[in-house]
């Protein structure tokens, strides 16, 4: 069943890289560009840029070379360290990712200083998937590097959702997140292309928002820093930034009625539904009966591992069944382990569904993986639980709620062969669960 589970896994992933998502929505034919449900006639034309920012970025950008080709006049993009590929009109910078650094700042200077060039006729595509946030920064007058890298660690550990990592981060950016790239590429016309990773699909918090008008204001994301406790943990210069801005000495993000948003158009392209949907075609295939649960899985961890073998316990309908779940939650770091949420999860499953289901042989596979292919700080996508992850965990004599408790589930997984390793995948629309059961 194991291998069942990941052919279900991989058939959601496959369905939303840019290379089956891009063609539906971008052409030029007849003359004419097309752009989602905007019309660009070439006379009307003067030149077209491509910019983007991501884990999925150079993924998009490839396919935009493919079908723009020599039409394209000049791009940069930036993408996490070994998510590349080689292009030939496009430039492409790699950076950090899930915390900013060097790279991430010039990438920043790049993409203003292309976007400074534009004018009236001008057309801007921009690529926008998850990462981004990391991946393309800039920072404020009287704010170092080293101490945004401080704000996005805090907040990584604390247990924010990303929702409430972006309002934070699109407020410590001065002319990049939160719409304020738009600022500087009017009065060109620009039109996105969005892969969400964001629970719900909210334009202006996916990659913090860099086209699209902000809902969010400073008193929201000092809301955030002070209900996370970080107001003491800080850099000064932070607090004094945040300050500024609810003292109305610094410039708020741009709303939705700021006229620089006139001639912006976003397209949410790829989504965590589209992805279970496949994933859901895919089991049925296998002849699994499909249970789409949710795409908006969030909370702890731990918390809704047990909450989810608590449903499966309760399950009476068809079988054999796949019941997926998808969206993205968080882990409150206590120790000094090594995991991510999925491996996380997965853990906190496993000894639930141990209690649950005493006996071995009816027990459900779980799979948890990100379909980025990268779960928190390490080389596993996310991990699954079967029966050869039971014995191998007993044969070695393991405590899987010593390593929970460590917050140590890459060591755990690493020892019992119960890793998921995808390596990139070039896209990025939080995780996916997948639960089969015989």
């Amino acid at each position: 069943m194991r291998n069942d589970a990941l052919k279900i896994f991989t058939a959601g992933v496959r369905a939303v890289q840019p290379q089956y998502l891009l063609p539906r929505h971008m052409r030029w034919q007849h003359q004419q560009l097309q752009l989602g449900d905007q019309l660009f006639k070439q006379p009307d034309i003067n030149k077209v840029y491509i910019i983007g920012a991501g884990k999925a970025s150079a993924a998009m950008a490839r396919e935009t070379e493919i079908i723009l080709g020599s039409r394209i006049d000049a791009g940069f993009i930036v993408t996490k360290y070994e998510h590349t590929f080689p292009l030939k009109t496009i430039q492409c910078i790699e950076a950090a990712h899930p915390v900013p650094d060097d790279n991430s700042v010039q990438a920043g200077r790049e993409m203003i200083r292309l976007l400074k060039n534009t004018t009236e006729k001008d057309v801007v595509i921009a690529l926008i998937s998850g990462g981004a946030s990391a991946l393309l920064v800039d920072c404020p007058p009287g704010i170092l590097l080293s101490e945004l890298q401080v704000v996005f660690s805090k907040l990584l550990q604390c247990g924010a959702s990303i929702e409430e990592m972006n309002t934070v981060r699109k407020h410590l950016s001065a002319g990049i997140k939160g719409g304020q790239l738009l600022r500087t590429a009017w009065p060109a016309t620009v039109v996105s292309f969005i892969l969400s990773d964001v629970i719900g699909d909210p334009l202006d918090s996916i990659a913090s928002g860099p086209t699209v008008a902000d809902r969010s204001t400073f008193t929201d994301a000092w809301e955030i820093v002070r209900k996370y406790q970080l107001l003491d943990v800080l850099p000064v210069s932070i607090i004094r930034w945040l300050q500024l801005g609810l003292n109305n000495q610094v410039a708020e993000t741009p709303k939705p009625d700021d006229p620089i948003f006139a001639k912006s158009f976003n397209y949410l392209i790829g989504t965590n539904r589209v992805a279970l949907e496949a994933a859901a075609a895919m089991a049925r295939e296998l002849h699994y009966t499909p249970v789409i649960v949710t795409d908006s899985l969030q909370g702890e961890a731990r918390d809704k591992a047990q909450e989810l073998v608590a449903q499966l316990q309760r399950y009476e309908g068809p079988r054999p069944a796949c019941l997926l779940l998808g969206g993205e939650t968080t882990v409150t770091i206590k120790n000094a382990g090594k995991g991510g949420r999925n491996q996380e999860f997965a853990l906190a499953a496993m000894i639930a569904l141990q209690q649950a289901f005493p006996d071995n042989n009816q027990m459900p596979v779980l799979l948890s993986a990100g379909t980025d292919g990268t779960d928190g700080p390490t080389n596993a996508a996310g991990a699954v639980v079967d029966k050869g992850v039971l014995q191998l965990t007993a044969q070695r004599g393991l405590s899987p709620e010593k390593y929970l408790e460590q917050n140590d589930s890459w060591n755990f997984f690493n020892q019992v062969s119960g890793h998921i390793i995808t390596g990139p995948t070039h896209t990025n629309v939080m995780d996916i669960i997948v639960v089969l059961i015989p």
